[in-house]
């Protein structure tokens, strides 16, 4: 009889958990929890960053942390459903090679990304290179992941300008506004100065001060 492979174990394995998604769409109860656990650094989706980043600092995969992750440790704490997660094309192919099947299963076949078949959470790779948003050229890319991090609670974090201007980047294509309410919430939060856009990319300066003014003319809260 044929023992399953290590990939057929892990999708088995997720197969009774089932993913964070469906069980936050599934189980009212248990998402109230969920999120309640996620404001104070317990979610699922907590620990399958630590999780993930604690593997790729044992296989020496540089990496640093985007999304909405780097929101919550940058200030901003909005619930999120997946971990973004910022390496090279090398380490891409090292850590598929390394992982795939090993608590971990691919999104679909031949994606970058992974799903932590523990906790069904998603995790999203993107490549130094590449562009945010709808993935068409821009001025803006992803940045190599040694250069643009910081170090917060031990973990590898984007850089707030970098974050800031891959989110102006992301937000300018159709359907991701999302971004760029993200960067008001951190400007809102963070009490960012119109300065601040001297540290971003050209390309981008003009929509943060579009979106600070917008925030200085709104009566006082």
């Amino acid at each position: 009889m044929r023992l399953p492979s290590t990939t057929e174990r892990g999708i088995q394995a997720l197969a009774s958990v089932g993913t964070y998604e469906q069980r936050l769409n599934d189980e009212p109860a248990w998402a109230l929890r969920e999120g309640s656990d996620h404001f104070g650094g317990g979610s699922a989706v907590h620990r399958a960053l630590l999780k993930i980043t604690r593997r790729l600092t044992e296989l020496r995969i540089p990496y640093v942390i985007a999304g909405g992750m780097a929101l919550f440790f940058h200030g901003y704490r909005r619930f999120t459903e997946d971990v973004d997660i910022v390496v090279t094309a090398a380490g891409l192919e090292q850590l598929h090679r390394h992982l795939e099947g090993l608590g971990y299963v691919p999104l679909f076949p031949g994606s970058r990304g992974l799903r932590d078949a523990e906790y069904g959470v998603r995790i999203e790779f993107r490549v130094s290179g590449d562009y945010p948003g709808d993935g068409k050229p821009k001025p803006v890319t992803f940045p190599d992941p040694v250069a643009a991090a910081v170090e917060v609670e031990g973990l590898r974090f984007l850089g707030l300008a970098k974050l800031v201007e891959l989110k102006l980047a992301s937000g300018t294509c159709p359907g991701r506004r999302k971004d760029l309410g993200d960067v008001q919430e951190l400007i809102r939060r963070l009490k960012l100065s119109a300065a601040f856009a001297d540290q971003l990319h050209p390309s981008v300066r003009a929509t943060y001060h579009e979106l600070w003014t917008e925030l200085q003319e709104l009566p006082p809260s």
